[in-house]
């Protein structure tokens, strides 16, 4: 994966093939303390002790369409090149945390690519989903919350084409504004 966007997509679509209501992603920049950290958590089935301990194997899907699963491994191979690290806490029936950091300042850290498109097009895809997604830095915190926007729009549901320009522009608009100059 070439960007930490296409992480977020991967992992969300893990949380919604996990029967997921609502599924929350924070990105934390710390510059100061050399750290970026991504966390996606969902309220999902959740994994047994086995399906976890085995995840991280690029051999292991529980997918029937193909033999191999890269999306978690790619994930905690790009964090930990980095000298950063990856969890999942996770259990049958109480919803998964995948939380990978990074060095923030390291070379081989992934660009974020297009945090924005990829957060509506979960939302206007999904949209009996809760989608919650939070960026802090030291400069302010911005969460977008599907419902929220949901609620705004009133009769125009969130899958409506045509808001997707102006919900995507919303969000990068307030990340500009939390970033550091």
């Amino acid at each position: 994966m070439k960007d930490l966007s296409l992480h977020i997509l991967d992992i969300a679509q893990n949380s919604i093939s996990a029967g997921a209501g609502q599924v929350e992603i924070t990105i934390e920049e710390q510059p100061s303390e050399n750290l970026y950290s991504l966390s996606i958590s969902d309220d999902g089935k959740g994994m047994d002790e086995e399906m976890r301990n085995k995840v991280t194997d690029p051999f292991f899907t529980t997918r029937t369409s193909r033999k191999v699963g890269m999306g978690i491994p790619l994930l905690k191979l790009n964090a930990e090149r980095t000298g950063g690290s990856f969890e999942i806490d996770s259990k049958k029936g109480n919803g998964t945390l995948i939380k990978a950091t990074f060095v923030f300042n390291h070379i081989d850290r992934l660009p974020e690519g297009d945090l924005a498109g990829t957060i509506v097009m979960m939302a206007s895809a999904n949209p009996s989903i809760q989608f919650i997604y939070t960026h802090r830095t030291p400069a302010g915190k911005y969460t977008f919350d599907s419902r929220e926007v949901q609620e705004v729009l009133g009769e125009i549901p969130i899958s409506e084409l045509s808001i997707y320009p102006y919900l995507k522009e919303m969000i990068n608009e307030n990340l500009k504004d939390i970033r550091i100059h």
